[in-house]
């Protein structure tokens, strides 16, 4: 019944399928002009009777090749009309590319599988590079964003904040660009003003589903991202710091504001759980990368979730730390990039194989502008963080526009040459040690 589908009025297939067919019953034919009529005997007697009076015994096998070649002319093209009809159907407008979408689609899905736990503006810039060679993408964000949309979708309609699972969302989305700038759009006036559209979107799917994952799931699907997107948790946790003078600032947005040293940060309730669709994904990955981001307001929060740093402790994958390319005022003024590895280190552990620093030089007119605010370029202090036990690789990482981020491809491919370098490495040991067993067996059996 389902091929019967086909055949229905208006699919604009069945006249592109017989076409098709008709060329491979010509090419059949063809084919047993040239067998002299020993592939399809007595059915096509009468069609090489015919054959032999017009054209003769001299002519027959050049009359063969010709109609092999037609039929098969004619059968390609009826496939690739009928390819092009169904391709319009799905996606109009990329007919033309749809040779391209499936084996962008088919090859990244052979790609690394890759954690990224952060959250903000840096985390969205790594998904963009990431996306163009792997989907096999696993983003875990933070949820303790109090502040701007946010902070007001928390308080008024008790969601977890959408802020920036939204950035993430759309940085791994196969989109138009009209779609991202409808997702982006901020309201500038009226009751919504300062309201992200995909904010609200995930504020409405969230009291349809009854769940903020699952309408994080559902956004995923209209957004066909590559990859997933999850909460680190979801519990409606608020963000703590502890400050070196004794103090104790609560929210996210409150503590780059505190104008103090912060000495540690903690969540409430301390006992959230992660959803374990996290933990799975950093059990199966091949690397899990934390940040760029805000080193204690977008990193270190979704590291307090319990049984993360256990998680992570546990996985084989090679563990990345990326850090900033500038300190952050309120938060790691005059932090050097070991500073920011040894602020995880307290907080969880030693769990970082990799730290990736960037070595490229940050435009002097951006350095102006970004020390007026109290930021400075973060030291690639390499010797310090080597004596932390952790491995250092250093790129000119900086991207050339009008503020200082990390350039989204050149981080992916550090990112996967980590990987991919690694993954050589752990075949080799794995080799190694079998050989080693070889011979062991080897030499007990000659005793």
């Amino acid at each position: 019944m389902v091929m019967l589908k086909w055949l229905y009025p208006g699919m604009k297939v069945k006249r592109w399928l017989f076409l098709a067919l008709a060329g491979l019953l010509l090419a059949t034919l063809g084919v047993d002009l040239l067998m002299k009529g020993r592939l399809l005997g007595d059915f096509a007697h009468s069609f090489h009777q015919l054959e032999s009076v017009l054209l003769g015994d001299e002519y027959s096998k050049l009359a063969g090749i010709i109609i092999v070649i037609s039929g098969l002319g004619i059968m390609v093209f009826g496939i690739l009309r009928a390819f092009h009809s169904v391709a319009g159907a799905l996606a109009p407008g990329e007919e033309g590319r749809m040779a391209d979408i499936i084996y962008a689609r088919r090859s990244l899905r052979r790609g690394p599988k890759i954690v990224v736990i952060g959250g903000g503006t840096g985390l969205s810039v790594l998904l963009r590079g990431l996306k163009k060679y792997t989907s096999n993408l696993t983003a875990i964000v933070t949820v303790a964003d109090d502040g701007g949309s946010s902070g007001r979708l928390r308080g008024e309609l008790g969601i977890l904040p959408p802020g920036d699972i939204r950035n993430c969302l759309v940085a791994l989305a196969d989109k138009e660009p009209l779609m991202e700038d409808l997702l982006q759009y901020r309201f500038s006036s009226g009751v919504l003003a300062g309201h992200s559209m995909g904010n609200l979107l995930l504020a409405a799917l969230t009291d349809m589903t009854g769940r903020f994952d699952l309408a994080v799931r559902g956004l995923s699907k209209v957004l066909a991202i590559r990859g997933q997107v999850l909460p680190a948790t979801l519990s409606d946790v608020t963000l703590y710091a502890e400050l070196t003078d004794g103090r104790v600032v609560k929210g996210e947005s409150q503590i780059p504001l505190s104008n103090g040293t912060i000495k540690r940060i903690y969540l409430k309730p301390s006992r959230c759980l992660p959803l374990a669709g996290a933990l799975a994904a950093i059990a199966e990955a091949d690397a899990v990368v934390l940040g760029p981001g805000s080193l204690y307001t977008s990193i270190i929060p979704n590291l307090l979730v319990k049984g993360m740093p256990e998680a992570l402790a546990r996985t084989p994958a090679t563990k990345i730390c990326v850090c900033n390319v500038m300190t952050q005022p309120g938060e790691t003024g005059g932090f050097t990039a070991s500073s920011h590895l040894q602020a995880i280190i307290s907080h969880t552990g030693k769990l970082l194989d990799y730290a990736v620093l960037n070595t490229g030089q940050v435009p002097f007119k951006l350095r102006a502008r970004y020390r007026q605010e109290g930021a400075e370029p973060v030291t690639a202090d390499v010797s310090e963080i080597k004596k932390l036990g952790i491995k250092v690789v250093s790129e000119d990482l900086i991207h050339k526009t009008d503020v200082v981020r990390h350039h989204p491809d050149k981080l992916a491919r550090v990112i996967l040459k980590l990987v991919y370098s690694e993954k050589i490495l752990q075949e080799e040991r794995k080799y190694s040690r079998g050989q080693k067993k070889g011979d062991s067996e080897r030499e007990l059996s000659l005793l």
